[in-house]
């Protein structure tokens, strides 16, 4: 479970950098929602993140952004299957749906200690 959030949490940072490199070789960019975009990006790949040391940690707190950031990633790839984009649609609902699955079934090993 941990590895598929880090996987999803490097590929939400490769986007970004994608994101980025297409910013600098476009002939006009918008600063702002740009940025807002790039910020939206690191929280994004962070939460991921955080949620995957989580599961390591065998810890609940990363089961709900796990869970969330999936269905989210379900709705987009939703968006790309009706734009034709399938070598993007296609792994992005293959892996959130595997994520959403192992999210679900996988339960930390012990309980929270207060």
């Amino acid at each position: 479970m941990a590895s598929l959030l880090t996987i999803e949490s490097i590929v939400v940072a490769a986007l970004g950098v994608w994101l980025v490199v297409l910013a600098l070789t476009a002939d006009k960019v918008e600063i702002l929602p740009l940025l807002g975009v790039l910020i939206f990006i690191a929280l994004g790949s962070g939460g991921l993140f955080a949620a995957a040391r989580g599961y390591r940690g065998g810890k609940y707190f990363g089961r709900a952004p796990a869970l969330l950031a999936n269905l989210i990633a379900i709705g987009v790839s939703k968006y790309q299957f009706a734009a034709g984009l399938y070598i993007v649609a296609i792994p992005l609902f293959i892996l959130a749906v595997v994520t959403v699955v192992s999210v679900l079934r996988a339960i930390p090993d012990r309980l929270p200690t207060s």
